[in-house]
């Protein structure tokens, strides 16, 4: 990590440096770790470990544990993370609805919203829902980051109660160009093609940092941070099609942040009109067999589509969710698993495993993940 100059750019080693420290306090829990064994984890120095620790301190991210008895000299004094010092909001925009998340540093979430949305109302309508939401999850972040202050220090209440608000995750279909922000052509809704959403959103929180990925995506990184291993897919169905994908370990955005755009792949040539101006989409197909009650079809069209994964990026795992999915999670997972089957079979190759993924706050709770995972050093 060298600067033009050959000298070590200092900041990010030191925000990497505090990520890995974070991180551990984190994976410890309330029984908390010593300075020296987080010196022996990390590879830092003790004097380094104890710097960055006392500045957490001070920012009221980290408080004592208690002691650990010694095998020689004083006991140890261990530390733990304060996980309601610091919170971040997970917006899910759907086409019809608006989900939010208040998530405290373990990803705990401590509050949820719920409304109904139009996606087509315009981007003043959507952004001040956005805004109202995100405004009283804040005012709960601040509440519950002063309390726990207020139970160790003025100084430290001082400090946890200024950033406990770290920012804004938010998802919703694709496409769209996660690294600045930007939406595209959102199938339906060709109004929000280049919609600067991040950058606005932010100037309407008054410069609360926003990040914005596809929904898929943000499910996805859940997921990983939660300890899905391995290289897999997550299929989302709800009223529209997509695929978030990780790839060893780390959500697979591709160069220009548009990889999973998984619904619209033709598998029938001369099919059905698409939103997106093809013919014949997986999408189009799936939301069709929906409509006409038949499950059994739709399920078979999304084993299509995820065999075609299987064979293009030889992955581990396929998981499937969504709103449309859970209305049926036995007949998906059959028809999904059915397909595969029948492809190993074909191949001789061993058979990916299916599974699902439930719970109609997920994606939400993903888009929280954002934010906070890039705070603990993984993939945000």
């Amino acid at each position: 990590m060298r600067g033009a100059g050959g000298g070590a750019n200092l900041l990010a080693l030191r925000s990497h440096n505090t990520a890995l420290v974070l991180d551990l306090l984190r994976t410890a829990g309330t029984e908390g770790i010593s300075r020296l064994e987080l010196a022996e984890r990390t590879g830092l120095t003790p004097q380094a470990v104890s710097k960055i620790t006392a500045r957490l301190r001070e920012e009221g991210l980290a408080a004592e544990a208690g002691r650990r008895a010694s095998t020689g000299g004083k006991p140890r004094t261990v530390l733990r993370l304060v996980p309601e010092a610091g919170h971040a909001v997970g917006v899910h925009l759907d086409r019809d609805e608006l989900r939010a998340v208040l998530a405290d540093l373990y990803g705990t979430v401590v509050a949820r919203r719920h409304a109904a949305l139009d996606l087509g109302a315009g981007a003043e309508a959507v952004l001040g829902r956005v805004a109202a939401v995100v405004g009283e999850l804040g005012a709960e972040a601040a509440e519950a980051a002063g309390a726990a202050g207020a139970a160790r220090t003025a100084g430290a209440a001082g400090a946890a109660g200024g950033r406990s608000l770290l920012g804004v995750g938010v998802a919703l279909p694709g496409p769209l160009d996660h690294r600045r922000g930007v939406l595209h052509r959102v199938t339906g809704f060709p109004e929000w093609d280049g919609f600067p959403l991040r950058d606005t959103l932010a100037e309407r929180l008054g410069g609360v940092p926003v990040v914005v990925d596809k929904d898929t995506n943000a499910v996805a990184l859940g997921l990983a941070v939660g300890g899905e291993g391995g290289s897999f897919a997550y299929l989302h169905l709800g009223t529209g099609l997509g695929a978030g994908l990780v790839v060893g370990g780390s959500v697979h955005r591709g160069p220009r942040t548009g990889a999973g755009e998984f619904g619209h792949q033709v598998v029938q040539l001369d099919g059905p009109p698409c939103g997106c101006g093809d013919r014949g989409c997986v999408e189009a197909l799936c939301l069709a067999a929906v409509a006409r009650g038949e499950t059994g079809e739709a399920a078979r069209v999304l084993g299509t589509g995820a065999a075609n994964l299987v064979g293009l990026l030889d992955i581990d795992r396929v998981l499937v969710g969504g709103r449309t999915v859970e209305g049926a999670p036995g007949v998906f997972l059959g028809g999904v698993r059915g397909v595969l089957e029948a492809r190993a079979r074909r191949t001789g190759e061993e058979c990916v495993g299916v599974g699902l993924v439930s719970g109609e706050s997920r994606v939400a709770e993903g888009a929280a993940q954002l934010v906070l995972a890039p705070v603990f050093g993984q993939d945000g």
